[in-house]
């Protein structure tokens, strides 16, 4: 059996999808138990979220429970109380006099354009996700938040190419591991960030893609090319004992990994959101710097395998049938 190189390889994080491939939708939950620190941070500039200012340092609320993922721009935010029913039921929150309230940082992403506008993410769609939540391999590409992404849109959506949801993990030499889980649905186009090399760029009327970084200063880009329709949400998961004040960092410098495969990344267009959660089922002491620069080694690979085991859908090639000529 493969090893498991995604999020659900992190002690502690189970992770599961649902997905509506007709409607071209969907939505994914990390499920962290009741012992997960968390932070998040975000960079673009028309974000969608849930519960994120309960994860500055300064609020009282030390613990989250799970983190959600969908699309449906801000309708998908729904699927959040599904997610809150389903750990309600099993005991999980944070402890009241009145029961549990669980803790559900949530982001969404811009898919209304792809598939059917009229149908998103709701309740019931974040339940099925936590019931589909296990610590096996969380697959990849366009499935569960990833399901309606797309990338590559500086020539508009007729020339986008499809995005997904992916993941990455690494275990550092004491032991501690770091993994990422994204959905890339980005304005920009995705590049390796091992050797900086294009993997999904803006597609021309000839089928060839360009580079957008060079589109956009040569002025080749048209000035009407979709650009509220993006964002790329995701998690950084570790087994470290970490504080609020470390989750937020280990967030903040894994939109790093986001720049090195996505560019231009955190546009006036895109949301762009990162969660990071610290369940602290490894006691090994943890070097900071250490975690900061395996968070963003992981998000940047996570971009990569969503782009790289996405499939096309409504209408949009994915990179892998545009290199074998699939699709027209």
């Amino acid at each position: 059996m493969a090893a498991n190189n995604t999020i659900t390889a992190v002690p502690g994080i189970t992770a599961g999808h649902w997905t509506d491939a007709n409607a071209a939708t969907g939505c994914t939950v990390i499920l962290c138990g009741d012992t997960a620190t968390g932070g998040v941070a975000i960079r673009g500039g028309s974000p969608g979220t849930h519960e994120t200012d309960l994860l500055n340092p300064i609020r009282r609320v030390d613990r989250v429970h799970a983190v959600l993922l969908a699309g449906g721009s801000a309708f998908g935010l729904a699927t959040t109380a599904g997610v809150l029913c389903w750990l309600e039921e099993r005991g999980v929150g944070f402890e009241t006099p009145h029961g549990p309230v669980p803790i559900v940082p949530a982001a969404i992403l811009y898919d209304l354009g792809v598939g059917r506008a009229d149908l998103r993410p709701d309740a019931n769609a974040g339940y099925a996700a936590c019931d589909a939540a296990s610590d096996a391999p969380l697959p990849s590409g366009s499935v569960g938040a990833g399901t309606g992404a797309s990338v590559a849109k500086a020539f508009g959506s007729g020339g986008a190419v499809k995005g997904g949801i992916g993941s990455a993990c690494c275990t550092l030499p004491n032991g501690i591991s770091v993994a990422a889980t994204v959905a890339v649905n980005a304005w920009g186009g995705i590049y390796d960030p091992h050797d900086g090399s294009l993997v999904a760029g803006p597609r021309r009327h000839d089928g060839s893609m360009a580079d957008p970084i060079a589109a956009i200063l040569n002025g080749e880009y048209p000035p009407d090319a979709a650009a509220m329709t993006n964002t790329t949400i995701g998690v950084v998961a570790t087994d470290a004992a970490l504080d609020k004040m470390q989750a937020n960092f280990v967030a903040s410098t894994a939109h790093d990994g986001l720049a090195l495969a996505i560019r231009p990344c955190h546009t006036p267009g895109d949301g762009d959101t990162l969660f990071c959660v610290a369940t602290g089922h490894n006691p090994t002491p943890s070097n900071l710097t250490a975690i900061t620069a395996a968070a963003t080694h992981v998000a940047g690979l996570a971009v990569l395998d969503a782009i790289q085991s996405a499939t096309g859908l409504a209408g949009i090639p994915s990179v892998n049938e545009l290199n074998h000529g699939i699709a027209g």
